[in-house]
């Protein structure tokens, strides 16, 4: 049974119904990029062949129902309620912000709907399960109130908002953005000063790699927000609007007055910004070895700059960068627990990575979850 045909026949266990229609969205990598999107920065990313799906149907008259693929209680809310739920029911937060944006954004809204999410998208690994729970909501939605077709610049747009002002997560929209613009076998290159999307492609014969440290990774708790008004804090201190608008070296010319832990930060978001071109540049030259460099650089400058690494994901870059096979190591996402994202020859094959993991349970007393993944497509309706 196929994953569009698995979630067809769970929608109408659930609901007794047929699903009228159904999205799916990727995760999604952050190639590089780290907590560059919202400084202004530029990030690539990709989509992954992992992904969220959304199926719904109209519901009752006032009543919105969602269900997921990790729980057999649905769960019922009055239709166009705007209160943030809490506890085992706040991942209804995601859908439930995307209906809301659709009416601040001037979009059709279903007046009632039955949602059900299925995934094979690990969570609280930073492959951005939120982001595409939200996209393919969105494009669900949309469908079912026979709406006209957005652009994936809106989408994205969309799902942003939905995460920001509803969730209350101040995310860049690199997640989205992304997710909306992935495309088989190629990189998402985001400026986010525009913001402006565009694909570059990824060389063949090379393999992303994803080892989940299976430690703590739920931005919400803090430490993201708390980053962010750090980085505003610095920005206010050197006088612009968006660290990202300085070079390297107007920052070190302009640096000597900041708070060290301020100036740390600054430093950590204007040079991935410009390790960012750097990749681009060595992609468009097929330089693979300087690619992976500039990837564990990146991680080094999370590490030790902007601090969102932990001892689990550092082990992780260590043991992966003395692999064979391995171009270049680094985590992925906000950080604070989550994943690493390998880039790898065809040599780096299923048994180094297990080997990477054998040390990794016997440091840390559990294996990560490993995952090879391919590129692909972005948030569509199936």
């Amino acid at each position: 049974m196929s994953q569009e045909q698995e979630v067809a026949a769970r929608f109408k266990e659930v609901f007794g119904r047929p699903a009228t229609v159904i999205a799916r969205a990727p995760g999604r990598v952050e190639f590089i990029g780290n907590h560059t999107d919202y400084n202004g920065g530029a990030v690539l990313g990709a989509g992954i062949d992992r992904h969220v799906w959304v199926a719904v149907s109209r519901g009752e008259p006032g009543q919105f129902a969602f269900c997921s693929d990790q729980q057999t209680t649905v769960r019922t809310l009055a239709a166009g309620t705007s209160t943030r739920q809490t506890g085992a029911l706040s991942w209804l937060n995601y859908p439930l912000g995307v209906w809301l944006a659709l009416g601040q954004f001037g979009l059709s809204q279903p007046a009632d709907f039955n949602l059900l999410v299925h995934s094979d998208l690990p969570s609280g690994a930073g492959l951005s399960s939120s982001a595409a729970l939200e996209l393919a909501a969105g494009l669900a939605f949309l469908q079912l109130a026979g709406a006209p077709a957005i652009t994936a610049q809106r989408l994205a747009e969309l799902g942003r908002h939905a995460e920001n002002n509803f969730v209350g997560v101040p995310c860049g929209v690199l997640d989205q953005g992304t997710i909306a613009f992935a495309r088989r076998d190629h990189l998402v290159h985001i400026d986010c000063m525009g913001p402006k999307f565009s694909t570059t492609p990824m060389p063949p014969g090379l393999r992303l790699w994803v080892f989940n440290s299976l430690t703590k990774h739920a931005l919400i708790d803090g430490m993201y927000a708390q980053r962010h008004a750090e980085c505003q804090q610095a920005a206010k201190a050197l006088g612009v609007e968006l660290l990202a608008s300085l070079t390297p070296a107007e920052l070190a010319a302009r640096a000597g007055g900041l708070p060290p832990l301020i100036a740390k930060r600054a430093r950590h978001v204007v040079e991935e910004h410009a390790r960012v071109g750097q990749v681009v540049a060595a992609l468009a030259a097929n330089d693979m070895t300087r690619v992976g460099a500039l990837l564990t650089a990146s991680h080094r400058s999370s590490q030790h700059l902007f601090e969102n690494s932990t001892p689990q994901l550092d082990f992780l870059v260590d043991r992966l960068v003395e692999s064979p096979g391995i171009l270049g190591a680094r985590l992925t996402g906000g950080g604070f627990g989550g994943a690493v994202l390998a880039l790898a020859r065809p040599e780096f094959d299923a048994a180094g990575a297990q080997a990477v993991g054998a040390a990794y349970l016997a440091k840390f007393g559990r294996a990560p979850e490993i995952i090879p993944l391919q590129v692909a497509d972005g948030a569509q309706l199936v």
